[in-house]
This record gives structure tokens, C-alpha cells and sequence, in this order.
């Protein structure tokens, strides 16, 4: 169903670390480190300036892959992975992008699922990777039947 979208990729998004943005991320995520906003904890770290928590690429805008359509609901979030360079510094501006890295499908109890693993990348203005994530969507049954239409 989504072999042929295998290597497709979006265009590069730029994207502030805000500060705010941080803050509000690690309240709401319940991790106030003070790594994370904190201007003196930053300052006295081994960075020597704030960063952002480890799952704060959710945020960001990855761009739009031409011609890959998902519906809104019946998704499921199978797993994600995040690998660092280093990390996100408060006030950078990270250049983000996706990719479909693998699709298969595999028969399971509620039918024919569909697995559609997607790669997403952070890069700085010179192009150096800071992180990548990867995810996998898990595709019911039932929403690859909408799709099919």
C-alpha cells in the first residue's frame, strides 16, 4: 500500500528551540530539570547554556511528503526512538525534515495490519544531523480499507 512512497521525503523546515516552547513542554511532560530553563543551571551545565528534554522534536514541523496521505483518526502509534548528536540548544534555529524509511505488513489477529516506519531529522544550519527519530504507524485493517477507496 505504501511501498512506492519507501525514500520519499519532505523539504527541509526550519524551527526555534524556544525557550517558552521548552518550558511549556517540560511542564507538561512533568520533567522541570532546570537544565531546561533555568538561563544559570544552563550556564553552569557542561553545555553552558539550556537545552531542550530528549522528546522535544514532537514539536517541530517535519514538512509535508508529496503525495503521502494518512487519515486524521484510526492511526496507531506503534514505537519511536530517538538518537542524539547532541543536544537541542535553547534559541537554535534546527532544519527538520521526514522520510518513509520501510513499509510491510504482516497478518494479525484483527486482520491485515500495515506498518509504515517513518524517519524524522534535525539538522543545524550547516547541515551536521543533531538528532534523528524514528516511529512506526501501524495501519488497521479498517483504515486501509479507506484507504483503498
Amino acid at each position: 500500500m505504501f511501498k512506492n512512497q519507501i525514500g520519499k521525503r519532505s523539504n527541509k523546515v526550519k524551527n526555534a528551540v524556544e525557550r517558552g516552547a521548552v518550558k511549556k513542554f517540560a511542564e507538561a511532560i512533568g520533567d522541570l530539570h532546570p537544565i531546561y530553563f533555568d538561563e544559570d543551571a544552563g550556564r553552569l551545565s557542561r553545555y553552558q547554556k539550556n537545552i531542550a528534554p530528549p522528546t522535544f522534536p514532537r514539536v517541530f514541523d517535519y514538512g509535508v511528503i508529496e503525495d503521502l496521505y494518512l487519515p486524521n483518526k484510526g492511526l496507531i502509534h506503534g514505537e519511536q526512538s530517538f538518537h542524539y548528536e547532541r543536544p537541542l540548544y535553547v534559541g537554535e534555529e534546527i532544519y527538520c525534515y521526514s522520510q518513509v524509511k520501510n513499509y510491510f505488513e504482516k497478518k494479525g489477529n484483527f486482520g491485515e495490519m500495515g506498518f509504515l516506519v517513518m524517519e524524522n531529522c534535525g539538522e543545524d544550519s550547516e547541515g551536521n544531523v543533531i538528532f534523528t527519530s524514528s516511529s512506526t504507524v501501524v495501519i488497521s485493517e479498517a483504515v486501509r480499507k479507506v484507504l483503498a477507496k
